[in-house]
């Protein structure tokens, strides 16, 4: 691992739980702690691109309430999803059936 990688996965952690919308913060940054590490170069930069969205836009694609432009539809965005919907089923706040 270069340096330029963990500077960049120190950064990203950081920039995921200090959105400033609680929601955002609660997925991003425990994705961030439970992920980066695992996330090669390309997935980086499409976490880091996806950080610089709005976090009402971001909020909105990750549980599904508007389509995610097919730009940010990355497999990242694909782990989010999944990772939203385990972290609320961990915490009881998932889908209600």
């Amino acid at each position: 691992m270069t340096d330029h990688t963990e500077t960049q996965r120190k950064k990203l952690r950081i920039r995921a739980w200090r959105r400033g919308f609680k929601e955002a913060d609660l997925i991003l940054g425990r994705y961030a702690d439970a992920h980066l590490d695992g996330l090669d170069a390309a997935e980086l930069d499409a976490f880091e691109t996806l950080l610089d969205e709005a976090d009402a836009d971001i909020y909105a694609w990750i549980i599904g309430k508007v389509p995610t432009p097919e730009r940010f539809d990355t497999s990242v965005m694909a782990a989010l999803k999944e990772f939203r919907v385990d972290a609320d089923a961990a915490f009881g706040d998932g889908p209600k059936e």
